[in-house]
């Protein structure tokens, strides 16, 4: 099993594109050549990634990929303690980075090799490990303590995207364009070892914009990833221009993640473009678990079905039959944790962490976090994320988030925090107005209003500062 094939027998036609920087699969694989010497020189065990958005990034994963050393991408954003953990943490031998570029902390302390697009390699044979070796390990996004390095093999990286494409029809003549960050699932594995795996193209944009978008649809591209807040912002530049709705409405796919979408940008992106956007779910540790088939019409609200060799099951939740916690076995889970106990079970199942329920269609519908966004009030158990979707279905709001807070008589109160389109409804209003769609039982108790919401990178909403303010 070989990971990047087309590094081994590559074409002429365009692999990478970012601003004015381009390579095609041969220019790619000289350069990889080059630097996957320098990086089996170096001894490491592992080599860490300036992840920052670009070409660098992806040709520099891709070399790590060819030398069969795990990369560890490292979000250029991070402070200095999470910096610090990471590097502890994960030891690599030496970091790739845009020639350059300053490099922050404890990266600047490490030997560097500079990814310079012009090199050319010796011809060394590749070092190809096999597929239970790791590929890249990804660190979580720490929201409920430290992030953990999540150890990826090959195999797995492999057989996932794999199943992606056998649901997305995905093959090496789709150009994927996304705007997505660089250290994560999403934008790398998913967004860069993806198109280079299949033999097509990736074309990296500084920001998903109409305008950008179009232009790359224009010149070719087929499909775009995004995250909901990506979407949200195109869907409102898209009303008032149908030349670029229009134009973006050429491409064949369209497909979100990290976060859930919601039917409200679901129809307004579709009344735009023509387009349906498929959902997909999955995490760090299992990589895609499930996915809205290409070939299939998506269902808004749920995130599709199992990959093929993917088996999810959803344990029942007390209190209410539908609902139950996410568990998943298959080839693309990962390894474990580095230098960590703790992930899959001895049963081969991993517990996602999330609250879902399964539709009438066998689609997966999520809930919410199991640990943040199930609120147990009353004696119910109620999914944050239903009522959130209940109040985007206001004409009056923009972004709702939605948990539970302490209280004395019901245990946990529903509060939700409202970022309102145009002057702020009443609260009564958007109370009443969960309730009439929504057992009673699950309406706010409680409406604050804000300017925005604070997310990561990937867009998640950090529920965890809305509570403390």
């Amino acid at each position: 099993m070989t990971l990047l094939p087309t590094l081994l027998d590559p074409s002429d036609r365009p692999a990478l594109r970012a601003g004015e920087d381009a390579l095609t699969h041969a220019e790619l694989a000289c350069v990889a050549d080059a630097l996957s010497e320098r990086i089996r020189a170096t001894g490491a065990k592992r080599i860490a990634v300036h992840a920052v958005p670009g070409i660098h990034t992806a040709v520099a994963v891709a070399s790590a990929v060819l030398a069969g050393v795990p990369a560890v991408p490292v979000n250029p954003r991070l402070g200095e303690r999470e910096l610090a953990h990471v590097l502890g943490d994960s030891g690599p031998g030496a970091v790739l980075a845009a020639p350059g570029a300053d490099l922050p902390g404890g990266l600047a302390d490490l030997p560097r090799i500079d990814v310079e697009l012009g090199s050319t390699g010796g011809g060394a044979p590749p070092r190809d490990p096999g597929p239970a070796a790791p590929a890249l390990v990804v660190y979580t996004s720490g929201t409920t303590g430290p992030p953990k390095g999540a150890v990826l093999s090959r195999g797995a990286v492999a057989a996932n995207l794999d199943a992606l494409a056998d649901a997305w029809s995905w093959t090496g003549d789709d150009v994927l364009v996304h705007a997505l960050p660089l250290f994560h699932v999403h934008g790398l594995v998913l967004g860069v070892l993806g198109p280079l795996r299949r033999g097509g193209a990736l074309h990296h944009l500084p920001a998903l914009d109409a305008a950008a978008l179009a232009a790359a649809v224009d010149d070719g591209a087929t499909m775009v990833f995004g995250v909901p807040t990506q979407y949200h912002r195109l869907a409102d530049q898209l009303g008032p221009d149908p030349d670029a709705a229009r134009r973006i409405g050429r491409a064949r796919l369209l497909v979100s993640g990290s976060a859930a979408l919601t039917a409200v940008d679901h129809a307004r992106l579709r009344a735009a473009t023509g387009l349906a956007v498929r959902e997909r779910y999955g995490l760090t540790e299992s990589l895609i678990l499930t996915a809205a088939r290409a070939d299939e019409e998506p269902e808004p609200g749920t995130v599709g079905r199992p990959l093929a060799g993917t088996e999810v099951r959803l344990d029942p939740v007390e209190g209410d039959p539908e609902l139950g916690t996410v568990h998943a076995r298959g080839p693309g889970l990962f390894d474990g944790y580095l230098g960590r106990d703790g992930g899959i079970g001895a049963d081969g199942w991993f517990a996602t962490g999330d609250i879902g329920r399964w539709t009438e269609s066998g689609a997966l519908a999520l809930v919410g976090r199991q640990a943040t966004d199930l609120i147990k009030s009353g004696g119910y158990k109620i999914g944050a994320g239903e009522i959130e979707n209940a109040l985007l279905e206001h004409a009056g709001v923009a972004e709702a988030a939605v948990f539970g807070v302490a209280d004395d008589d019901l245990g946990e109160r529903v509060v939700a925090v409202v970022v309102a389109a145009g002057p702020p409804p009443a609260e009564r209003e958007l109370i009443d107005h969960v309730a009439a769609q929504l057992a009673p039982h699950k309406r706010p108790r409680e409406v604050r209003f804000v300017d925005a919401l604070p997310r990561n990178d990937m867009g998640k909403v950090l529920k965890a500062r809305l509570r403390e303010g």
